[in-house]
């Protein structure tokens, strides 16, 4: 038995999921116009209907297959989900008179939704259509001061609508919201990390058969933990190997092999430098960096393959939040979710991969990896590692990459992550980086006039990677790592701290 939830091209979709299991309970996400056959599969206890970029009006707007909104369970709609509800129901939806987006306060709400939320309730807003006629049954149970109906419920049918996302974190208690909602489907919340385990080995299992696999290995969390996955499913038909392709922050290669192999990790190191520096040089555009920067990877894997195989499979520790930001995955074709950026190892393969694609972590976030990582036994100082993009510092210089400028942005980036780790800050941020901006402006420097680079420091907090604050570090701290930059760095005369959230910003710049 399951949570459904209809994905109808939202980028917060995964969250809802993540949530769910966050409090226990076994959800999946599925294409907004499934079959209700293949709902049916998943013994259903209830259905969620995500939000999503399109307007219900509109003639070819996404809508749930016939017969789903026929089934006799709780149904909750987030955002445009919401409005499809309401307007399925008889209701109306019109483009909104002020659009709403970001934090918005309640100034009312009641009704078994918000059974047992008290005080005040903050509520992330991001729509330009509202309802602004209620269908039959259904009644008013939460507004703002912008949209009289935020929230609607029909307890008789046990359907519910809220135009705000509570899966996001900018919805402080929009956890206990979707709590209730499992209480009012009935729901069990036996979801843990042994199931998910044992589902994954499974999985791999049957995939994989008799087949061998070559793993793409980095030494972050991700990967880290895919090999301990790997080698406890299938054993001595994996082998591990890591490319270093020379955009590795500063001492990395070094790292990665002293963690690894004392794990009895089979590990294979190639240095591939020389071949990713050459297909990236003079690129300046994010996108075709990290195209070109897959294609370079999967080559370089072909190559040992032909070394060390053969292998019928490569295996990568492709994320959901990849997935989600590259508009791929588990949205439909008429999803609309929109394309925020490609992956290295969802955007860049080439068409004629020469392997079948192993990624058992595609529908995980990074917090349930990690504690995948746990229970498979990685050690603390890998398992906590902030994370670190498959493209490397490639897509933190930005513009062309050259040598010099990636010596540069090494020496910055281990100034800053060293600083945090000696100032007792790095396990509080989320994830820490430092960008080389192709900007040069004038300072003074002994008394001379310098002309140097600008160097921007990163720093966030999220416990889901598909929103995340800017980490407040001290003043103080701040301070002395833009001293201790410009005094080691000679190409750098500037130092600036990027305060922006995500939305509407990324974490990466590239």
């Amino acid at each position: 038995m399951s949570l459904v939830i209809l994905d109808f091209g939202s980028q917060y979709t995964r969250l809802i999921a993540r949530r769910f299991r966050e409090l226990g309970a076994y959800s999946v996400i599925l294409p907004g116009n499934a079959t209700l056959e293949r709902i049916a599969q998943e013994n259903p206890t209830g259905l969620v209907l995500s939000g999503g970029p399109s307007s219900v009006y509109d003639e070819a707007a996404p809508r749930p297959a016939e017969g789903v909104m026929d089934l006799d369970i709780p149904v909750l709609g987030v955002c445009y989900g919401m409005q499809f509800l309401a307007q399925h129901a008889g209701g109306e939806v019109k483009r909104a008179g002020r659009r709403e987006y970001g934090k918005a306060d309640l100034t009312r709400y009641s009704g078994p939704l918000f059974g047992g939320i008290q005080g005040e309730f903050v509520a992330w807003m991001s729509h330009s259509d509202s309802v602004v006629s209620l269908p039959g049954g259904y009644e008013i149970v939460a507004e703002t001061e912008d949209t009289p109906v935020t929230a609607i419920a029909n307890d008789a049918t046990r359907r519910y609508g809220v135009q705000f996302h509570p899966e996001v974190v900018h919805t402080p208690k929009g956890g206990q919201l979707l709590a209730n909602f499992l209480t009012i489907c009935g729901a069990k919340r036996d979801w843990t990390a042994e199931h998910i385990v044992e589902e994954l080995i499974e999985g791999v299992r049957a995939q994989v058969g008799d087949g061998r696999v070559l793993l793409a290995i980095s030494g972050g969390v991700d990967s880290s933990t895919l090999g301990l996955l790997l080698a406890r499913a299938i054993g001595e038909k994996l082998t591990a190997v890591f490319i270093d392709h020379g955009l590795l922050r500063l001492g990395e290669r070094e790292q990665v092999e002293a963690a690894l192999r004392p794990l009895g990790v089979n590990l294979v190191t190639v240095d591939a430098t020389a071949e990713f520096l050459g297909a990236l040089d003079g690129v300046s555009d994010p996108e075709l960096k990290r195209k070109i920067i897959g294609r370079e990877f999967i080559r370089a894997f072909e190559r040992e393959a032909r070394v060390y195989g053969p292998f019928d499979f490569l295996a990568q520790g492709t994320l959901y939040p990849d997935v989600i930001e590259s508009a791929g995955g588990l949205h439909s074709d008429k999803s609309g979710a929109a394309n925020i950026k490609s992956h290295h190892n969802v955007g860049g393969l080439p068409d004629d991969l020469a392997f079948k694609l192993v990624e058992p972590f595609r529908t995980l976030f990074k917090d349930e990896v990690r504690a995948l990582a746990r229970l498979l036994g990685l050690p603390e100082a890998v398992r906590m590692r902030h994370p670190f993009p498959g493209p490397g510092l490639a897509i933190r210089v930005l513009g062309a990459v050259t040598p010099q400028k990636l010596d540069i942005l090494k020496r910055v980036d281990d100034i800053f992550i060293s600083g945090l780790r000696e100032f007792g800050l790095y396990d509080s941020c989320s994830q820490a980086l430092a960008v080389l901006t192709p900007i040069q402006s004038v300072g003074v420097m002994g008394d001379e006039r310098t002309y140097s680079f600008t160097a921007a420091l990163r720093a966030v907090s999220t416990d889901d990677y598909m929103t995340a604050e800017w980490a407040r570090l001290p003043y103080d701290f701040l301070a002395t790592m833009s001293n201790r930059i410009v005094n080691q760095v000679h190409e750098i005369n500037r130092v600036v701290y990027d305060i922006t959230g995500k939305p509407p910003a990324t974490i990466e710049w590239e």
